[in-house]
């Protein structure tokens, strides 16, 4: 392969890497929720091994491990990243000289006629040869036993294409190497937004069966009160319909729990069948103030995508150097050393060494396409880097509002909780004197219930959002724990 092919081959490879680092960023970056791993590889993952009847123990920190060890998505990123690698290589290849050996032995059989050599053709030569040769039946066809060996090396020893390209190879590979950091990011994410569902989920169901608890309580009550003639068959009646309600609510909790619980063991590649329970409880607490500046500042700092984005500036930004640098002399040297052995009468050597300059003429039209195509992908991608600036501002800003306003909803949340037992205790101390029938009692146990689901799904919002700011400035994998103060 010549040096303009091998640079052009290398740029088609890194333009489509580019491409798959692009969509990788692209699934990475989207929030909404989507159950198919065709669509968004985050959730799937490899499983490692079939379900087993022990009850796998499985903590938020094992969670995010077998994340990142077993998730589709990462997994694809990683593979990206080794690609890339390979393409580096590849382009330092240009670099280094390429020295290769050849060496084969055989008995060759040559018609010397078939190269326009005859009996008759000796006769123009006797003069040169010594007295006495005979010019006659001389055989025109030879036997030889053959056996050779030959070194040739070639390097290239200046071409402005090759060391853009190299430059644009290693741009390349450090994008893919955010790209990944960027993946594990949304790993973490991924894995802990359904692990913290998983949580509210079970806490909705024990809410749901204290709910169930308390309306069996209260039909017991009216029944036997029923059959005492001291309450109309109404506030019976009422109480089993609010058991009944209860139950409902229960069922579609667990059966919720049921699908999250599998969703989770998808993303961290454990078999859907497999038992397994959650150690870690919701966490809660109140999140360290911070300003948009500091925020800003370390996401700037530590925002992967951003970094990846940054490197792929470089990287076009070589490549656009490398087609503008195709009008330079291209300088290669090559060598060539071999001996051959002929019916054994010795070893002859032969030895040549050259040099080539090669300058492109008439190939102004295909430079300046290349070049001005170049020119617009390194626009582009500076351009997507100008508002990947602002789209993070905007990210860090919200992500900052919800938190603030989350950890006020979990204020309310739980004053309200707070106010509903009081209600409830405080109805139910009237029913059992007699003062009110069961109705306002069905009516302060919805509230309860409401309020309760209200705390959950408050805690849970709470949780998403410290998350959602910790991956805003790029700090997700490190400091998940701090941030949803575990």
């Amino acid at each position: 392969m010549n040096v303009s092919g091998g640079i052009s081959l290398l740029f088609q490879r890194l333009g489509a890497a580019f491409l798959v680092s692009a969509l990788a960023l692209a699934a990475a970056d989207a929030q909404a929720p989507n159950a198919s791993s065709a669509t968004n590889p985050y959730w799937g993952s490899i499983t490692v091994q079939p379900a087993t009847d022990e009850i796998l123990k499985l903590s938020l920190d094992d969670a995010i491990r077998r994340g990142f060890a077993n998730n589709l998505g990462l997994r694809e990123a990683e593979n990206n990243e080794l690609a890339l690698k390979g393409q580096k290589n590849e382009a330092l290849q240009q670099f280094l000289p390429t020295v290769t050996f050849t060496g084969d032995t055989g008995y060759h059989q040559i018609n010397l006629v078939a190269f326009g050599f005859k009996p008759s053709v000796l006769s123009n030569f006797a003069s040169l040869l010594p007295p006495g040769t005979p010019l006659t039946g001389f055989p025109t066809v030879t036997r030889v036993d053959l056996t050779e060996a030959q070194l040739h090396l070639s390097q290239t020893l200046f071409s402005g294409p090759v060391i853009a390209g190299y430059k644009a190879a290693g741009a390349a590979t450090r994008a893919a190497y955010f790209a990944k950091m960027t993946a594990r990011g949304e790993v973490v994410q991924q894995v802990a937004t359904i692990y913290l569902r998983c949580i509210a989920d079970a806490s909705e169901v024990e809410n749901a069966k204290s709910q169930v608890n308390e309306a069996q309580v209260l039909l017991d009550h009216e029944h036997l009160a029923h059959l005492a003639g001291t309450v109309a068959n109404l506030d019976e009646l009422r109480a089993r319909v609010q058991l009944q309600t209860q139950q409902q609510s229960l069922i579609a909790a667990q059966n919720l729990l049921d699908k999250d619980l599998i969703q989770l063991k998808r993303e961290i590649g454990i078999a859907p069948g497999q038992n397994m329970e959650l150690t870690d409880q919701a966490p809660y607490s109140d999140l360290a103030t911070q300003t948009p500046e500091e925020a800003l500042a370390t996401a700037y700092k530590d925002r992967q995508d951003y970094q990846n984005l940054q490197n792929q500036a470089v990287e076009f930004k070589a490549v656009h150097a490398a087609y503008r640098s195709q009008r330079l002399p291209t300088l290669k040297f090559s060598s060539f050393y071999g001996t051959s052995t002929v019916n054994g009468a010795g070893t002859h050597g032969n030895f040549v060494a050259y040099g080539t300059l090669s300058v492109p003429i008439f190939r102004e039209a295909r430079l300046r396409g290349d070049e001005d195509a170049s020119k617009a992908q390194l626009q582009s991608v500076n351009a997507q880097l100008d508002d990947l600036r602002s789209h993070i501002d905007q990210q860090v800003r919200s992500a900052l509002l919800d938190v603030t306003a989350n950890q006020q909803l979990v204020d309310v949340a739980r004053s309200n909780v707070e106010l509903a037992q009081r209600a409830l205790s405080d109805e139910t101390d009237r029913v059992n004197a007699g003062v009110d029938d069961n109705l306002p009692l069905v009516t302060a146990q919805a509230a309860l219930a409401s309020a309760q689901s209200n705390l959950v799904e408050s805690l849970y919002q709470y949780n998403l959002s410290k998350l959602a700011l910790a991956r805003s400035c790029g700090v997700l994998e490190l400091q998940y724990r701090a941030y949803l103060g575990r």
